[in-house]
């Protein structure tokens, strides 16, 4: 006879079993839904959460940021009351955080491009602020279109927010997202983007800043010939802690998605974790993905988490696959630098430099492109020595 379950124990059972795929993910607008992360839930066991433990309640004020848009005519930008019915079209909370955000903004931000229309410059929304705040954002690109979005985030606020990206069909759509905060910023945040038929979007996240960041980036798609490329940038200093957790749902024939993360990190405690997760349903013939992740550990007493996941529900695909790799300095690559007169010093920024190239060099806007590219130079004057070695 087997013995009776405490109410307790069953509560322990409930919030510690992972689900069996990643299509029965608990998804809700209702806060009462999701329970308090305690850190033994799979979702949430690589991050400190009594560090973000002040984004599982309501926050007492939600209004300690400054959202400033610049964009040309052609683009509508509204600010609207939370219960618009146009948001929701596309992502629903996946954790506490997020739908506590999404319960508690007071209002969101819609940019709308109109179908048929090509926007030149970037559409740039700059976040700055020092409080407690929510975020609830709507990116609209209609069919046919083309445009790039960047949201620049500084200041040292505690964070909350929701990003909702709408690509209509055969549109072209490039957004970036920055993370520059101060030192002891805290931001959980969530992305989902739904990419319509023969539509195709190009994601750039660059995490530096923050005391605490973890992103949670998810992909749909809307019909066949869809096409995601998903591309990070990340850099941990003692103490930081940097998350960035994907998730590729290919439910529609025919569609792609790549995904490209690199991370450097040094001091005592850094902390950086990288969860990819792919699923390929039943019904998604022919899809084509693959997920890299690459981490450079810069010196001693830093740590690098990385975990692809894979899910094929069809053998009939063009191809699916993953690769992660964490390591020190190549031995070979400095030798080849320094043999040919290049300080070490130099040599080591060189291959950080290097280490980067391919993810920040695809963001549009030069002015972001070399702040990122000057706060990297300062973190490798930091090096004091590659790991295990003398400088």
């Amino acid at each position: 006879m087997t013995a009776p379950t405490s109410a307790f124990n069953e509560r322990e059972i409930q919030i510690s079993a992972p689900a069996a795929t990643k299509a029965e993910i608990l998804a809700s607008f209702n806060p009462d839904d999701f329970v308090t992360p305690t850190g033994r839930e799979e979702d949430w066991r690589f991050t400190p959460v009594r560090r973000v433990a002040a984004l599982f309640e309501p926050l007492p004020d939600s209004t300690g940021v400054d959202v400033v848009v610049n964009a040309p005519d052609s683009v509508t930008v509204e600010k609207v009351s939370s219960d618009d019915p146009r948001l929701g079209d596309a992502l629903v909370p996946v954790d506490r955080a997020s739908v506590l955000a999404w319960d508690g903004a007071t209002e969101a931000l819609v940019v709308s491009v109109p179908d048929r229309t090509e926007v030149a410059e970037p559409i740039r929304i700059d976040v700055s602020g020092n409080g407690f705040s929510y975020g609830l954002t709507q990116l609209r690109v209609g069919a046919d279109s083309g445009a790039t979005f960047v949201i620049d985030n500084r200041g040292s606020a505690t964070r909350s927010d929701n990003i909702e990206v709408l690509v209509g069909d055969r549109s072209r759509v490039t957004f970036v997202s920055i993370q520059d905060w101060e030192r002891d910023a805290v931001h959980l945040g969530r992305i989902h983007t739904r990419i319509g038929r023969d539509a195709s979007t190009t994601q750039i996240v660059a995490t530096f800043g923050g005391d605490i960041v973890r992103l949670v980036s998810t992909v749909e798609y809307d019909g066949p010939g869809g096409s995601a490329d998903l591309l990070g940038a990340y850099f941990a200093d003692a103490g930081q802690h940097l998350e960035h957790r994907l998730f590729a749902d290919h439910d529609e024939t025919h569609c792609r998605s790549n995904v490209v993360y690199k991370g450097a990190l040094q001091g005592e405690h850094a902390r950086t974790v990288w969860i990819g997760d792919v699923l390929i349903r039943a019904n998604a013939v022919g899809t084509d993905t693959y997920e890299i992740n690459r981490n450079l550990v810069l010196s001693d007493g830093a740590r690098a988490d990385s975990v692809p996941n894979l899910e094929i529900e069809t053998g009939e695909i063009a191809g699916a696959g993953h690769a992660s790799a964490t390591g020190r300095f190549d031995d070979e690559q400095l030798f080849y630098l320094q043999s040919r007169g290049i300080p070490a010093d130099e040599a080591r920024r060189l291959v950080v430099r290097g280490f980067f190239t391919d993810v920040l060099d695809r963001i549009p806007q030069e002015d972001i492109r070399d702040r990122l590219w000057q706060v990297v130079e300062d973190e490798v004057s930091t090096v004091i020595a590659p790991a295990g070695g003398q400088k």
